[in-house]
């Protein structure tokens, strides 16, 4: 009983050391970029085989105008690029996630692939709320997958971020780890597509009357987050500088008035 005990153990520190073994952070970086360029051309991809109007019918229905034959399509245009802005955005946060990252675990190599299956999800996301022009009686269940696939993907990324910060001497640079300048920053941006998203799936279901315009809220609003999440972070980390140093002035010139009374003075 007691060698069992101790190969389960020594089973554990074994698989634990496995995966903390360093893995190529160069491999890890160029294995994800193919896959977000091959998911962003599966997505133009659709737009041309399902939404280019056929020629006679430009010629027949829309007298040869052809902005007016693309306009019947415009729903299905603004449901592409809001889904390439939400592939875009978490390209964006992976590449800002590895450029703090020094050195690669095998953990978070297997969170980088499980953050990646669910990135090839968002052309599935997009062909379902691509849908939403034609008046299909599943919206909200669309909507309710979308959320889900850029939940994960987006979880799975900061899961990456935590293991980082974990063994942070080792794998992160001095000015991302706890207490750097560039910590809070990154820790709002990648927790902001997970918050949304799950936001905006518990809202649908509460507000399901309002589901479509709930999640095209959702994608108009990230973009312009991200661009103001640095400003926030950037003001937020000032006003809290300042409020220390100025409750440390407090405290020194207490010291020093302390400093300058007599004996019998401090005493009383």
């Amino acid at each position: 009983g007691q060698r069992d005990e101790e190969e389960a153990h020594h089973i554990l520190e074994t698989f634990a050391f496995y995966l903390s073994e360093p893995l190529s952070k160069e491999r890890v970086e160029a294995f994800s970029d193919g896959v977000y360029a091959i998911v962003a051309t599966l997505l133009i991809l659709d737009i041309c085989e399902d939404n280019v109007p056929d020629p006679r019918e430009v010629e027949e229905k829309f007298h040869g105008s052809l902005l007016e034959a693309l306009s019947q399509y415009g729903p299905n245009y603004l449901a592409y690029f809001g889904s390439f802005v939400t592939i875009g955005l978490l390209w964006f946060v992976h590449h800002s996630l590895f450029l703090y990252v020094t050195k690669a675990t095998r953990l978070m190599g297997l969170l980088n692939i499980l953050s990646l299956a669910f990135v090839g999800g968002l052309p599935l996301a997009y062909q379902l709320t691509s849908e939403f022009a034609e008046k299909s009686h599943n919206e909200i269940e669309a909507i309710q997958v979308s959320c889900v696939i850029t939940f994960f993907a987006s979880i799975f990324q900061f899961a990456i971020w935590t293991t980082a910060l974990l063994h942070e001497g080792e794998t992160l640079h001095a000015f991302a780890r706890y207490g750097g300048k560039e910590h809070a920053f990154m820790f709002a941006k990648l927790a902001l597509y997970p918050c949304v998203s799950l936001g905006a799936f518990f809202l649908t279901c509460l507000l399901s009357e309002f589901s479509t315009e709930i999640f095209h809220l959702m994608q108009i609003i990230i973009p312009f987050a991200f661009l103001a999440l640095r400003i926030f972070v950037r003001i937020s980390l000032t006003v809290i500088k300042s409020v220390m140093s100025l409750s440390r002035r407090k405290v020194v010139l207490l010291e020093e008035e302390e400093a300058c009374l007599s004996p019998t003075e401090t005493l009383s």
